[in-house]
């Protein structure tokens, strides 16, 4: 890839590493109570619903995504090491909890005016049994961007040095997000009267919301496999030729 791909590779990585490292740390807060997490959540919502927060973070996914399936596209062999293919894994699994968020943030809020709080969210996540699938998405999509970080300034002896911070960061926020998680949800449950009932607003646009997350996830696998299937013939059209020269000379 060229260097300056490779930069706009690497900033839109750190922009998504950064919106991540913020998700995670939202959910931590609610280790300490349900209102603090909250409130770290109005301030993400400003900072991400915001003109230039939208055009930042969802740019940079596009950008990033972008060159994701030209690498795919473009790539001759696919045998690589281990932990290619951990980071290969993980990163592909970031769009889907982008898109969920997409869907259950943004659009609902712009469309239907669900402006999501986190009683509403943990209520939403239990009662559709989805909220082990929301923090399991968290996780890869967080080990990417740490690895692509970690790739590119192993080099520095800063960086170096600074290894074991990392390491128990990568480890730790995880961590954290699942437990502050679990005790929002405790939290909602102790404070509900009787079994837990999603926002009958949402109910109502919940059809059209999965519509939307239908097909926007089919567009992202759709163009995952073209590129691979594009790649693939094109490598296989090369060495087809290459394989006809030779008999030729």
């Amino acid at each position: 890839m060229p260097t300056l791909l490779r930069r706009f590779q690497f900033v839109s990585g750190v922009v998504l590493l950064v919106y991540l490292l913020l998700h995670l740390v939202n959910h931590a807060l609610g280790i300490w109570s349900l209102d603090l997490a909250g409130r770290g959540l109005v301030l993400a919502l400003r900072l991400w619903h915001s003109m230039p927060g939208t055009v930042l973070l969802y740019g940079a996914a596009l950008l990033h995504f972008s060159l994701a399936l030209r690498t795919i596209y473009g790539r001759r062999y696919w045998a690589l090491p281990l932990t290619e293919w951990v980071r290969l894994w993980a990163g592909l699994s970031l769009p889907l909890l982008l898109i969920r968020h997409a869907v259950s943030t943004r659009l609902a809020a712009s469309l239907y005016g669900l402006e999501p709080n986190y009683e509403r969210i943990v209520i939403s996540l239990v009662t559709s049994g989805t909220q082990g699938l929301q923090l399991a998405l968290l996780a890869p999509g967080w080990l990417h961007g740490c690895l692509g970080l970690w790739l590119r300034m192993r080099h520095h002896a800063m960086a170096r040095r600074a290894k074991p911070v990392l390491t128990g960061m990568l480890v730790l926020m995880p961590l954290l997000s699942a437990a502050g998680f679990i005790h929002m949800k405790q939290a909602v449950m102790a404070a509900s009267v009787g079994p837990l009932r999603p926002d009958p607003k949402l109910v109502a646009h919940q059809p059209a919301l999965d519509a939307w997350r239908h097909d926007i996830l089919m567009l992202y696998l759709s163009l995952l496999i073209s590129a691979f299937v594009a790649g693939q013939l094109r490598n296989w059209l090369e060495r087809r030729r290459l394989r006809r020269a030779a008999i030729g000379v």
